[in-house]
C-alpha cells in the first residue's frame, strides 16, 4: 500500500502540535476520540500507545481497525494559523504488552520533554509501585489511506452552560460518505444539559446521526489536562447543527482523593488484563525510560493519565 505522503506545512504541524485527537470505533459504529501524543515513523505510519489500564482503544481496533487522527490544537506548538490536518486510515494493535521503551523510544523521549512532569510517575519507589501500570503499553500503529487539510477554526467565546463548559470549541467525530471515521472541529454556541449549538464550518461535510464530542485543552508544558467526551446525535442541515448528549465518558474530578481513587481503579483494570491473559505482572524497565528521561525537575503529577 502506498501510504500518502506530507507537504512541508503538514509535516511541521505533525511533528510539532502536542497532541492529536485519535479516533475508534465503538461496537456502535461511533468514532470516539481522546487526546493521544503520536508519533510519525520513517515509513509513514503512525504510532500512539495506550496503557493496558486503558485498553478500550486497543479493543475498539482489534475488533474495528478504521480509525482517524485529527492534527487541530496548537497549543505549545509554536504555530500560528497552521492547517488542520485529518488522517484516515487503517490501525493495528498487537497483543504484547511492552514495558520498557524500545521501539517507542522518540515517543517516550519526546513525552518527558514536552511534558517534564510525567517523570515524577517514576520518581521514587512510592509513585513506581502505584504508577507501574502506566508503563505496561500497547502499541498501535495507523497506515494512512487519505490525508486531507482544512483552514484553522476561529473560535468565539467559550461555553458558559452545559457538559463542555469553559470549552470554545470541540472535536466532532461522526463518518463520512464512504463510511470511514471522520473527525472536525466546531465552534460550540448555545448550550444546555440536553443539547449544544456547534458551528461546522463552511465548506464541511456532516452528517446527521449518532456521533461524538471531545473537548479537551492542556497548557504549554502538556500538562493541567482537561477533557470530556460526549457520545449523542449530530441533529439539522444547511448550517444549522445540534448536538444532542445521551452518555458521558471520564468526568474530571481533580480532588486528591478522586485522583488516589482513579488510580486504584486503573491499577485493578491492569490486572484484569493480565489475568484474563494469565499473564504475570510485567518487570519495568525502570533503567531504560530513565536514560530517556530529561533531569528531574521536581514536578508532582495530578492526574492518573497523560497525553501519551
Amino acid at each position: 500500500m502506498n501510504v500518502p505522503t506530507l507537504d512541508p506545512d503538514q509535516l511541521a504541524v505533525v511533528e510539532r502540535y502536542r497532541t492529536c485527537e485519535f479516533a475508534t470505533m465503538s461496537r456502535a459504529g461511533v468514532p470516539i476520540a481522546w487526546p493521544l501524543s503520536p508519533l510519525r515513523q520513517p515509513d509513514g505510519t503512525f504510532l500512539v500507545t495506550t496503557s493496558i489500564a486503558l485498553p478500550q482503544k486497543a479493543f475498539n481496533v482489534r475488533r474495528d481497525p478504521r480509525v482517524a487522527l485529527l492534527f487541530s490544537d496548537p497549543t505549545a506548538s509554536g504555530l500560528d494559523g497552521a492547517p488542520e490536518l485529518l488522517v484516515q486510515g487503517t490501525a493495528s494493535c498487537p497483543d504484547e504488552i511492552l514495558a520498557g521503551p524500545a521501539g517507542a523510544e522518540e515517543l517516550w523521549r519526546r513525552l518527558y520533554e514536552r511534558q517534564p512532569a510525567s517523570r515524577a510517575y517514576s520518581a521514587n519507589v512510592v509513585s513506581r509501585q502505584l504508577m507501574d501500570w502506566y508503563y505496561m503499553r500497547l502499541h498501535i500503529t495507523t497506515t494512512p489511506t487519505a490525508i486531507s487539510t482544512r483552514p484553522p477554526l476561529r473560535a468565539g467565546a467559550a461555553s458558559t452552560a452545559g457538559p463542555l463548559a469553559g470549552f470554545a470549541s470541540a472535536v466532532l467525530g461522526t463518518l463520512d460518505a464512504d463510511g470511514m471515521p471522520t473527525l472536525l472541529r466546531v465552534g460550540l454556541g448555545a448550550a444546555t444539559d440536553e443539547a449544544v449549538t456547534v458551528g461546522v464550518p463552511d465548506g464541511a461535510q456532516v452528517r446527521p446521526g449518532p456521533a461524538s464530542l471531545l473537548a479537551h485543552s492542556h497548557d504549554e508544558r502538556l500538562w493541567n489536562l482537561r477533557r470530556t467526551v460526549l457520545l449523542g446525535d449530530l441533529r439539522g442541515a444547511d448550517g444549522a447543527w445540534t448536538f444532542e448528549p445521551t452518555r458521558s465518558i471520564g468526568g474530571e474530578d481533580s480532588s486528591p482523593l478522586a485522583l488516589m481513587r482513579g488510580i486504584m481503579t486503573l491499577r485493578r483494570t491492569a490486572a484484569r488484563y493480565l489475568a484474563r491473559r494469565d499473564l504475570p505482572r510485567p518487570r519495568i524497565a525502570w533503567a531504560e525510560f530513565k536514560a530517556l528521561a530529561a533531569p528531574d525537575q521536581g514536578s508532582q503529577p495530578t492526574r492518573p493519565e497523560s497525553a501519551a
